[in-house]
């Protein structure tokens, strides 16, 4: 009975984690959107400008046009090609959904981030609940993977395993394992999607589950590329089920 109740529970822990991530997304997608097609115009017609312009600008002129420039880019607006950029927001729910999670496991890589004063405090109280539910979740999900560790340490110790060698075995297994399933196989897949090296995607797969986040790079984020549909979310749901490994690693 204990253990159904304990799987109900994680159950529903789940869900409300993921409807919880659900709703952060739509509330930061409602209150980004618009802020972000406004930038979007503004450095069109700056760009504008400047190309009917650019002969004779003075240096003073051409010094502001460098500084709103590098300030689009920050903003994560590249003014370049033509207007199919305006269809593809930085806050549709893909992006949204995956901003929500960098900001609840505390990896926060700062490529996206809200830039209007509700999104930002808004932000400021999803992750002050968001983490502790993160910390809870993951917790759960590792406590979940411990008890599979103890069947295969019962199962072990059955067929007469001493107690001392079953721990470093289960340990080394699950070191192993996590290592090829977290990060070997995704560096692979992101040397194919994102066309990094496979060092940079063991790089960068090491930087996003240590929280470290840097942001130097960062996955489904380059214009030139295509990538399919749910790309990002696939990578949300890697990097939650390596937070929980990793937790695993630290409870054993």
């Amino acid at each position: 009975k204990a253990m159904c109740s304990g799987k109900l529970q994680t159950g529903l822990l789940g869900v409300g984690y993921f409807i919880y991530l659900l709703a952060g997304a739509a509330v930061f997608q409602a209150l980004e959107r618009s802020a972000e097609k406004e930038e979007k115009i503004a450095a069109a017609q700056m760009k504008e400008a400047f190309l009917q312009n650019f002969t004779h600008l003075t240096v003073a002129e051409m010094e502001q046009f460098m500084k709103n420039l590098t300030e689009a880019i920050q903003n994560g607006v590249y003014p370049v090609g033509n207007e199919s950029q305006f269809e593809d927001s930085n806050w549709d729910f893909s992006n949204s959904f995956f901003f929500a999670g960098t900001v609840v496991s505390t990896i926060g890589y700062g490529t996206l981030r809200p830039k209007t004063a509700g999104g930002q405090i808004f932000c400021v109280f999803f992750a002050l609940f968001g983490i502790p539910l993160n910390i809870v979740f993951l917790h759960r999900v590792g406590k979940m993977l411990s008890l599979l560790c103890k069947k295969l340490g019962k199962f072990l110790h059955e067929k007469g395993m001493q107690k001392k060698k079953i721990k470093f075995l289960t340990l080394l297994f699950f070191l192993v394992t996590g290592i090829l399933v977290f990060l070997c196989l995704p560096s692979l897949f992101f040397q194919i999607t994102e066309g990094w090296s496979y060092s940079e995607g063991i790089y960068f797969a090491f930087i996003t589950l240590s929280t470290i986040g840097f942001g130097d790079y960062v996955v489904g984020k380059q214009p030139d590329r295509h990538y399919f549909s749910y790309y990002r979310t696939l990578v949300a749901i890697w990097i939650l089920f390596g937070l929980a490994w990793i937790a695993l690693l630290f409870n054993l």
